[in-house]
């Protein structure tokens, strides 16, 4: 079993904005993620812990600028922190065992879905293709993609 946490090495190689979004969390400017526009099936997870957190299959687009997701590929990497900075009442979005800053979820997302918009930083994320998926440690997620065009 992958034991994921908090990864010093890891951190210590993130960009300055990556730094800024997932250790002081900070929020990337909307439409400027690398991720933001990314099709290509594969899972995403925490930069800092790589633990898995959503899939390419759960990826919509919500026109809010940043990765929007109906939900996350394991609820147990994913912790939701009530936010009431910046004069709102939100819902943060951390990875558990990394303790990264992802982003936010709201109620508005495809009702067909289950509602949710997990509206997350490309900074917080690193993207890996089902191809990659073995090589990287996934393969378990592998089967999740059967059917899908990758």
């Amino acid at each position: 079993m992958t034991r994921y946490h908090k990864d010093p090495d890891a951190i210590a190689r993130l960009s300055a904005e990556e730094f800024r979004v997932t250790q002081q969390s900070g929020t990337e400017r909307p439409h400027t993620g690398v991720l933001n526009n990314n099709k290509a099936a594969g899972l995403y997870v925490d930069i800092v812990s790589g633990e898995p957190l959503f899939t390419s299959m759960d990826k919509f687009d919500s026109g809010c600028g940043w990765p929007s997701f109906t939900k996350p590929v394991d609820d147990a990497h994913v912790s939701e922190l009530h936010d009431a900075t910046h004069g709102m009442v939100r819902t943060e979005v951390r990875s558990t065992h990394g303790d990264s800053h992802l982003g936010h979820v709201f109620p508005d997302g495809p009702a067909a879905e289950g509602g949710l918009r997990y509206c997350i930083n490309s900074a917080s994320l690193r993207f890996i293709p089902v191809a990659d998926l073995d090589a990287e440690g996934y393969g378990k997620y592998a089967a999740l993609f059967e059917g899908e065009n990758t």
